[in-house]
């Protein structure tokens, strides 16, 4: 195979950059991949993208696979393609790889610019096998997205690779190359990312959207990585519904993804039904995996509030001198002045809201679902990144069992802790099968509950 220049590689992505391209919003009944490495693994973006779907398209079912494996590079992701991907016939494919392919602790070396090349070299070598299999499987559309950046300038002392980041870029550069030449759609995750966070670090050395290690996302990064890739897809400005009450006329000014009926006003309140086609995107406050950020720390540094999650109540006309109170189904949700709802107020913003207690035990039935769903790639890691490699794959014996069990003794290819553990139950189908049956099982009391339903609304004055 012919070689490519570092340079000549930098040349043609400075070329071809220009207007991201607009990525199709998912169709129901669309299955989804993401295929990755580690930060797709164990990672949320892609369980916050379909928590997005869930609660703002009731009726457009879909279904999102994960498809990453810890540690994966670009030659580890061809070598799984067929049994780990396309066996599971995905209609829209995202795939990104980077971190791994580009390596760690060779810039710390006096060869590191020549061995980082040769690294990229490797990964564009593997790519184009991989962009052969893509372009064999037209009924999937392809979207690829450059890798989340290694975190090079947070003032941190651990994990310090200089040079990483600019290896990572050259990786990015001939995955846009390929899907502008292919016809694919492509995400630029990695400079948006680093964007952020350099205008983060101005204010704060230390702040970064990835753990400790540099490398893996944070919840935080990884909200953030959901709003850049919805973004994509055009979704910005899709409101939850958008209400108007004109007061002093007594009617419905607007009514925006929403119904509103059985209106009533008068001199001690204004009262109507009110029933959405979307529920609200609960934001979560908890630190659900490695690390102390939150997805609610994502808004912080990217207007997802506002472009995503506004379920916005405006009513003109009222007492200007009044305060009044706001109740939704005899629960007191806040108070405000006049002036304060003729200015718009974002029922979103409020958790006690019927509607996001609603959208809040999706989430975490999604939770649920994510821990199981973690599991299975788990024991995907030790299928395709362990057994393959030594001629085992799918193979699941008690002789295969015991060869992981040497390997964990001595430590090697991560086999001690959850991976030989996950392993030596899955390696049962029938525990596999249920394992798909009760995401199967929070997937259905998702989709169940995830309708929107009529609620009172009920403004009055404070006496």
């Amino acid at each position: 195979m012919k070689k490519i220049s570092l340079l000549l590689v930098i040349l043609c992505w400075i070329t071809i950059r220009g207007k991201a391209q607009y990525v199709k919003p998912f169709e129901k009944g669309d299955r989804i991949a993401f295929i990755g490495n580690s930060i797709t693994h164990g990672g949320h973006y892609h369980s916050y993208i379909w928590l997005y779907y869930i609660t703002h398209f009731p009726d457009r079912r879909i279904t999102i696979l994960n498809n990453g494996i810890g540690a994966n590079s670009a030659e580890q992701i061809y070598e799984r393609l067929d049994d780990d991907v396309f066996a599971k016939k995905p209609d829209v494919i995202f795939l990104t790889f980077g971190m791994n392919d580009t390596g760690y602790f060779e810039y710390l070396k006096s060869n590191a610019d020549s061995v980082s090349k040769e690294k990229i070299q490797q990964s564009y070598n593997s790519y184009k096998k991989i962009e052969q299999k893509l372009k064999a499987h037209p009924e999937a559309e392809k979207i690829l997205i450059s890798s989340s950046p290694y975190d090079e300038t947070v003032k941190v002392e651990k994990n310090y690779f200089p040079g990483k980041g600019k290896a990572m870029r050259a990786v990015a550069a001939f995955q846009e190359a390929s899907a502008k030449q292919n016809g694919w759609n492509y995400i630029d995750i990695n400079q948006q990312l680093r964007d952020i966070t350099i205008k983060e670090q101005a204010k704060d050395s230390l702040y970064s959207l990835a753990l400790d290690d540099r490398i893996h996302l944070n919840n935080a990064g990884h909200m953030v990585m959901a709003y850049l890739i919805l973004k994509a897809q055009g979704l910005a400005g899709k409101d939850i519904a958008n209400i108007v009450i004109d007061a002093a006329g007594k009617k419905v000014q607007e009514s925006v993804n929403c119904k509103l009926t059985n209106l009533s006003v008068s001199p001690g309140s204004i009262q109507f039904n009110y029933l959405s086609n979307s529920l609200p995107f609960p934001v979560d406050t908890v630190a659900r995996f490695n690390g102390k950020a939150t997805m609610a720390d994502a808004l912080k540094v990217v207007p997802f509030t506002a472009e995503f999650n506004r379920e916005m109540l405006t009513v003109k006309g009222l007492n200007a001198a009044g305060k009044y109170r706001l109740t939704i189904d005899s629960t007191p949700i806040g108070t405000w002045s006049a002036q304060e709802f003729e200015n718009g107020i974002n029922l979103a913003e409020f958790p006690e809201t019927p509607q996001n207690q609603q959208a809040n035990a999706i989430m975490h039935l999604n939770e649920e679902r994510w821990e199981i769903e973690r599991k299975t790639r788990e024991f995907a890691y030790v299928e395709f990144s362990v057994l393959l490699p030594k001629g085992l794959l799918f193979k699941d014996d008690l002789a295969t069992l015991d060869t992981l069990r040497n390997m964990a003794a001595r430590n090697e290819a991560f086999m001690r802790g959850s991976n030989f553990d996950v392993y030596a139950e899955g390696r049962h189908k029938s525990v596999r099968d249920t394992w798909q049956k009760e995401m199967d099982i929070l997937v259905d009391k998702m989709y169940e509950i995830n309708k929107p339903v009529v609620h009172r609304i009920i403004i009055e004055p404070i006496p």
